[in-house]
């Protein structure tokens, strides 16, 4: 009854349609916000705190939901639980779900661009349970990244049960991640331009995403809003107290030092994010260590800062959320000081990089925030101190420092002084934080904490078909079949070779050496030029006509990569490698079959639409 009832919506006008699915799509996202919220806390109260006696402050708009017990701190319980919480993640994600791993919003980034808006069902659960055990053991992650996952995957589910168009499961994917993060910061405006603005690099943004991202953001926000008690519902989540005010225009000068000191913090934090991930990746240990092991160097980190500076309680803002010393810091950075403000957010980076870029699963917006409030409000500190007429009030630092360091990390200005505007209930900061946002996107140009964006609209695969139908898309050359041509020693006489091509047909040559390493490859015109000089035929090798230069592919690829590759070079066939090892050879991919692959699914295509 129930579908018959949204196929009969889906039928009408595309307003109806999309408010419709919108709504069903932020119901799920503020349900599934506070499942996690409760889960998490949950999590939270019986290891954290009920054992290691881990109890940081949070954000004046939070409320804790159990009682906090008697338990005095243990710092080595503390690391032990800490690493029990990387061993439960790792074992949901590595048995479930491996591509819950990391921060959500990059996978969902590239689900839009890349999978047709598709998200496996399970995803989204595991992500939940594994994030809410990192971040409720202490691990430095965000609560953003499976909250967005949670609504755009139901987005996804929701498309695909009601056999919607690759385009409309798009749009409700994107509407669900918008939905996520506007009920988990109670920030509405900012979740509906978050999802059309963090899909793309530069200043592009996907428009047809905003209304249903909007009307799901509310939706979502209102069911979660609900949901807390009612002195903090409808409470900015870092409080009403923000209301600070730009005493001049004159304060802008300043503001661009602190705006290039969040660029260059930007930059330590996407090098040693990417840096960390990539040695846990090639570290050959079972995935399921890894997350242990960042977990544990995460803990070892936060305690040891804790005991170098006197046994400072913030000094463990480094890990958890940090929220409680950014709340602080945003009211007033002269309480903690420049010194420890930028100690924590270098030290808030390394324990982030270590929990999520060892495989552990959470959100990476949130100890951005941290970050950046850090850095603008010891800069703010610093200034005062040197210029205080100039400078009258450093709290705004640590205000315009979250937006700018997001904005200068995840391309994605407007939201993010949207969005920070939303957290704090200060609007009168509207200037300053424009201005340094803008500044830090413009210098940050080169380097993205997501992955996964694309430049712009023009070279994404959700928009190849605008202009062009793409049969392809989607496709992968794991999805064609494979010729296994014979393969060549590296040491093979260039005599025997030209035997070979005498008795064969074959066209190219893949190359091995004596372990079967795939090491060159050569066609037969590239042995033909030595067909009249006999006295290289007993000298020469295969190794010495083959090529090293080698255009491949992977399984992974999609056929729209192959086919360029083969148009560009003018070859009939390219080898096959494995996706994570480009020396084993898994077989030779025909143009001929591709070819035939493209006309299979044109037909399809045709008769779909007929």
């Amino acid at each position: 009854m129930i579908r018959r009832i949204i196929e009969h919506f889906i039928s009408l006008r595309s307003s109806a349609k999309w408010f419709l699915l919108s709504m069903i799509v932020g119901v799920v996202a503020g349900l599934g916000g506070i499942v996690f919220q409760v889960t998490e806390q949950l999590v939270f109260r019986f290891a954290s705190e009920g054992l290691a006696g881990f109890s940081p402050k949070e954000a004046a708009g939070e409320q804790r939901l159990f009682a906090s017990p008697e338990v005095p701190f243990s710092p080595l319980i503390l690391i032990a639980v800490m690493a029990a919480g990387g061993l439960v993640s790792g074992l949901l994600v590595q048995r479930f779900a491996p591509e819950a791993e990391g921060h959500g919003t990059d996978a969902v980034i590239d689900a839009y661009h890349h999978k047709q808006g598709k998200i496996r069902p399970i995803v989204p659960v595991i992500k939940l349970l594994a994030s809410a055990v990192t971040i409720g053991t202490g691990g430095s992650g965000g609560r953003e990244g499976p909250i967005a996952q949670i609504g755009a995957g139901f987005g996804s589910l929701l498309a695909t049960r009601l056999k919607l168009s690759t385009r409309d499961r798009r749009i409700l994917l994107a509407a669900g991640m918008g939905a996520g993060i506007g009920a988990i910061f109670r920030a509405p405006l900012a979740g509906a331009l978050f999802a059309a603005e963090i899909l793309y690099r530069e200043s592009d943004i996907e428009t047809e995403v905003i209304v249903p991202a909007a009307i799901a953001s509310i939706v979502g926000y209102t069911v979660f809003a609900y949901w807390l008690p009612e002195d903090i519902r409808f409470m900015p989540l870092f409080g009403n107290r923000l209301q600070h005010q730009l005493g001049s225009l004159s304060e802008l000068g300043p503001l661009t030092l602190l705006a290039l000191a969040l660029v260059l913090m930007s930059i330590i934090y996407i090098k040693s994010f990417y840096g960390i991930h990539r040695l846990f990746k090639r570290w050959k240990v079972p995935p399921i260590v890894k997350p242990v092991v960042g977990a544990t160097l995460a803990g070892l980190v936060g305690v040891g800062l804790y005991f170098s500076i006197g046994q400072n309680r913030t000094a463990l803002s480094v890990l958890g959320t940090g929220y409680g010393t950014l709340q602080q810091a945003l009211i007033d950075p002269l309480v903690i000081g420049a010194p420890l403000l930028i100690i924590i957010a270098v030290v808030k980076i390394l324990t982030t990089s270590a929990t999520i870029g060892s495989g552990g699963s959470g959100g990476v917006f949130g100890p951005s925030m941290v970050i950046g409030g850090c850095t603008g409000g010891a800069i703010g500190d610093l200034l005062h101190r040197v210029a205080p007429t100039f400078v009258p009030n450093p709290a705004i630092y640590s205000v315009v420092g979250m937006a700018g360091f997001f904005s200068a990390c995840a391309h994605a200005p407007i939201s993010t002084i949207v969005m920070v505007t939303e957290l704090t209930g200060n609007y009168s900061l509207l200037v300053p934080t424009m201005w340094v946002s803008t500044l830090c996107f413009i210098l940050g140009e080169p380097w993205t904490l997501y992955e996964k964006q694309l430049a712009s609209r023009l070279v994404s695969p959700a928009h190849r078909g605008d202009f062009l139908v793409d049969v392809l898309e989607g496709i992968k050359v794991e999805d064609v079949v494979w010729k296994n041509e014979p393969t060549v020693k590296s040491n093979v006489a260039l005599q025997d070779i030209i035997h070979l091509l005498a008795q064969s047909r074959q066209q190219y040559y893949p190359v091995v050496d004596a372990s079967d390493r795939f090491v060159g490859i050569f066609s037969a015109d590239d042995v033909r030029r030595y067909l009249f000089s006999e006295s290289l035929w007993n000298i020469a090798n295969a190794y010495d006509v083959m090529t090293t230069r080698v255009v491949s592919v992977s399984p992974k690829d999609d056929l729209n990569t192959a086919l360029k590759r083969f148009t560009d070079l003018n070859l009939d066939q390219l080898p096959v490698v494995d996706n994570n090892d480009r020396g084993k050879l898994l077989g030779m991919l025909r143009r001929k079959d591709v070819i035939s692959r493209y006309n299979k699914s044109m037909l399809e295509f045709k008769q779909s639409v007929t």
